[in-house]
């Protein structure tokens, strides 16, 4: 698994990619086969008061890609924004592909109807 964090109009100091990329490694909690995270900053309105923009991608496996996206004057709230939405959105991903027929009670093997 890779995650990559990057800056747009500016850069992140050592401090600040080292907590995006911690925030960033509880994705793999809520469901483990992300192949890859990638994190932009947009720093355009620095010192101006304005909000910075985070946009997370993810890529899992079979294809399936995820985006969310928040802005905050606060860069670390923006970045927790974002992870926050982005974990809603893996956890519906990550209860839609279980297999929910293992209960015998939909005619699976243990519960054939007669």
């Amino acid at each position: 698994m890779q995650i990559k964090v990057s800056a747009r109009h500016g850069h992140l100091s050592e401090e600040h990619q080292a907590e995006i990329t911690a925030k960033a490694e509880k994705l793999l909690h809520y469901f483990e086969r992300l192949t890859m995270i990638e994190v932009t900053v947009d720093l355009a309105a620095n010192g101006t008061g304005h909000p910075k923009a985070v946009e997370i991608r993810v890529d899992a496996e079979h294809k399936h890609d995820f985006v969310a996206t928040a802005a905050d004057p606060d860069l670390m709230a923006a970045v927790t924004a974002c992870v926050k939405k982005m974990e809603q959105q893996v956890r519906h991903y990550k209860d839609k592909v279980q297999d929910h027929r293992a209960n015998p009670s939909h005619g699976g093997p243990e519960g054939k109807k007669p």
